[in-house]
């Protein structure tokens, strides 16, 4: 039998090539037993029932199964769960909080920043961990001075931004218009 060592150092491949590892999503963790091969969001849709993150291409390219890990923005179409063993790991289920839609929910319902709704949780994550980015002072490639401390969260700077969420419904104007009034609350998030 074949061992495959884990994250956490301890736990090792299982006679049927599964292996145990948990994660620890929107705050709760997970023990599985699963494929080492096994992708972040099949584990989530098909092992833990967690479906906001949403299978678009399955090849990196939509980002409908955009999520958080550890405040930044992955594909989960593209990570293998094993590599996430102990990371902290947000689904749009785990952005609002209490009952109360987050503030970039209640945005993107108030600019019409969805319409069919299939990318909508992946584009709120994208947001939050961009957003994160962008306040880090990271440069796009639409940054015009990348030597510049205050980088404008202008409208090329979104969209560039947020280049890797497609929306087959063309609801940009809304999205742009929802992260605007998202970035504009500043310490509010």
């Amino acid at each position: 039998m074949q061992t495959s060592e884990l994250r956490s150092g301890a736990e090792f491949a299982l006679p049927d090539g599964a292996i145990p590892v948990t994660l620890r999503i929107n705050g709760t963790a997970y023990p599985l037993r699963l494929d080492p091969h096994t992708s972040l969001l099949d584990a989530l849709r098909e092992h833990l029932g967690i479906t906001g993150p949403k299978k678009g291409c399955n090849q990196g390219a939509c980002g409908a199964c955009t999520m958080l890990a550890d405040g930044n923005r992955i594909l989960a179409c593209l990570a293998l769960t094993i590599q996430y063993a102990g990371k902290e790991i947000t689904t749009i289920e785990g952005i609002a909080a209490d009952g109360e839609l987050h503030p970039l929910q209640a945005a993107f319902i108030t600019h019409d920043g969805l319409q069919c709704g299939y990318c909508t949780p992946g584009q709120i994550c994208s947001t939050i961990g961009m957003l994160r980015e962008f306040e880090a002072g990271l440069p796009s490639a639409v940054t015009e001075d990348m030597a510049s401390t205050s980088i404008v969260l202008s409208d090329a700077e979104i969209k560039e931004r947020m280049s890797g969420n497609l929306c087959r419904c063309g609801a940009y104007v809304g999205i742009c218009e929802a992260i605007h009034e998202f970035a504009a609350m500043g310490a509010a998030r």
